[in-house]
């Protein structure tokens, strides 16, 4: 199958250290192209891939000091990608929604993936207006806010699972991996470590819009937690692996409906348990007693945090090789693919357009599709 991934420019495929959304697109983009797929990969210059990498900007945008205003340059990319929309059999956009008027307007088969959150007060309307365009959730979580939309799975993400070595033998911290945004609670992690009386690694990315945030209220609880909080920093490649291997356990103290969390399942691959609020995804990515424990108070993590020698780090990474491989999402996804190919009924993004009110329904299915 001929396949295009398009991937946000934010950071390269795969991000050098932070960036989720761009390392789910590299693990399935390279599945793919292990499966014999056809896959090129729109990204930014600096991604590295086996598939063909199309670049219209040659830096992820995040990294490019001179850049300003990145919505130029994925209206850019959407030019690029609908070139030739003849060269592939689908596209699948992982943009959020920059790319559906395009879509509308050059009517291809495609597949996006929403990776964030869903707000009914900005999207509902937007998500009427292109209700026919098939989407992908990262967890039935995520949906909930906008169950009416076009949903035609639920796909969670996955990893190598050669990217993480199993540790049976942690050491003796806690760790909290992840931004150091108001809602990732990294408080609660600090509060959680010294009632537990372990030491507690934070290992976090600050991004300059959440600069003011870590200023004056993380660095202060930071400095008063000196004594047991070690301040890592951002952390990526082996060095994550080390700290996800090594820790008792990880902390996920989130107060938002996180839609999945691809840290809960980078420490399961280490074979880490997860202790983590009930929020979001949490339920469906945690089996409760068996990778970690899903808690709702402050003394249910401490205690949690107190149990957690009892849960096996191989059933951690038994779980994750049965559920989280970026070969079963790949499969999920083939599947999802040929479910749109093979839809007779698959018609552009025209629910209310001048064509369907003029009652007729413009016909863009390619007449000759390789589905494999």
């Amino acid at each position: 199958m001929r396949i295009a991934q398009v991937a946000p420019l934010y950071e390269s495929v795969p991000p050098q250290r932070y960036g989720g959304t761009e390392r789910v697109v590299s693990y399935l983009t390279e599945e793919l192209v292990r499966l014999g797929h056809e896959v090129t990969l729109f990204a930014s210059g600096d991604s590295v891939t086996r598939a063909r990498l199309v670049a219209p900007c040659p830096h992820a945008l995040w990294q490019d000091a001179e850049c300003r205003d990145t919505l130029p340059h994925h209206l850019r990319l959407m030019e690029r990608v609908f070139r030739d929309v003849s060269a592939f059999d689908l596209i699948h956009f992982h943009t959020d929604y920059v790319h559906w008027p395009f879509v509308r307007r050059h009517p291809w088969p495609s597949v996006t993936t929403l990776h964030g959150r869903l707000h009914p007060p900005d999207l509902q309307g937007l998500v009427m207006e292109y209700v026919n365009l098939p989407l992908v959730s990262i967890s039935d979580s995520q949906r909930e806010p906008l169950p009416t939309a076009n949903w035609r799975a639920t796909i969670y993400h996955g990893l190598p699972p050669e990217l993480y070595r199993y540790h049976a033998r942690p050491g003796d911290y806690l760790l909290f991996l992840g931004r150091l945004s108001p809602e990732k609670r990294v408080d609660r992690a600090v509060t959680i470590a010294r009632c537990a009386d372990l030491p507690l690694k934070v290992a976090a990315k600050i991004y300059p819009e959440e600069r003011a945030y870590f200023q004056e209220h993380v660095a202060p609880l930071l400095r008063s937690a000196r004594s047991f909080v070690e301040f890592l920093g951002e952390v990526g490649g082996s060095d994550k692996e080390a700290l996800l291997g090594g820790a008792r356990a990880l902390l996920f103290p989130i107060d938002w409906p996180e839609p999945f969390g691809l840290v809960m399942i980078e420490a399961m691959a280490c074979g880490t348990p997860v202790i983590a609020w009930r929020n979001g995804s949490v339920p469906e990515v945690i089996t409760d007693g068996v990778t970690g424990y899903i808690v709702d108070t402050l003394d249910e993590a401490v205690q949690a945090v107190r149990a957690v020698d009892h849960l096996s780090r191989h059933a951690c990474r038994e779980v994750f090789e049965a559920r989280f491989t970026a070969a079963r999402m790949a499969r999920d996804y083939l599947g999802v693919y040929r479910q749109v190919l093979e839809d007779r009924r698959w018609t552009p993004a025209f629910p209310m357009g001048h064509a369907a009110r003029n009652g007729r329904h413009p016909q863009a299915r390619p007449q000759a599709l390789a589905v494999h």
